[in-house]
């Protein structure tokens, strides 16, 4: 088992279905009233590619990366066509788009995140799999040369090489994938069509990373 610094085909990707899933406990109490649990932190990505095809030759790469990656065995990576940028969902990043941390004149290493909402109760996103060459910083506005930081692509972490002083406020823009992996270790093709190809169902899962 292993994580494949791979991107699943970006045309197909970008066609497909799919969306955040979360895991909440629901007691129902004899008055009435609900006990509700959360037991997830994070959500967790489901997607179904199968939307994407439109030819046969997207079956055989379809069928080719399936192979390569051994079914369900070897994760990798996944556009999300919806939400792949710290920009709203798909816009050019800039460095000031996402609050990553607040310094403390020591800490130099901040996790990427991305927020959602605001009014009540905002999550924090983690992006462990961000487009390097993507991701620019700024602390308290001002933006920092490629040279004075460094991206980790397999985390989501990056590093200043000068520690922000305390109660400096550094933000982060970045393009970013999801890591997942095949949720089935069996693709069905239709080659019922005339010189075509279909495969309905390719479901695809999140993966903590």
């Amino acid at each position: 088992m292993a994580f494949h610094q791979i991107r699943f085909p970006l045309d197909i990707a970008l066609n497909a279905r799919g969306g955040p899933e979360r895991l909440t406990d629901i007691a129902v109490l004899s008055s009435g009233h609900e006990e509700r649990n959360q037991r997830w932190a994070h959500a967790r990505r489901r997607y179904n590619a199968g939307y994407g095809i439109k030819s046969r030759a997207d079956v055989l790469a379809v069928v080719a990366f399936f192979e390569e990656r051994r079914g369900r065995f070897h994760a990798f990576l996944w556009r999300d066509g919806l939400d792949h940028s710290s920009n709203g969902g798909t816009g050019t990043p800039t460095p000031l788009d996402q609050e990553i941390g607040i310094g403390d004149g020591t800490t130099k290493t901040f996790q990427l995140v991305k927020r959602y909402g605001g009014g009540f109760d905002p999550y924090d996103r983690p992006i462990t799999k961000p487009v390097a060459a993507s991701v620019t910083l700024a602390v308290d506005g001002a933006t920092l040369a490629g040279g004075q930081f460094s991206a980790n692509e397999l985390t989501g972490l990056v590093t200043l090489q000068s520690a922000p002083a305390a109660g400096a406020i550094v933000t982060a823009g970045f393009l970013f994938d999801v890591p997942v992996r095949f949720d089935t270790d069996r693709l069905e093709v239709d080659l019922s069509g005339f010189d075509a190809a279909e495969v309905t169902s390719i479901p695809l899962i999140e993966v903590r990373a």
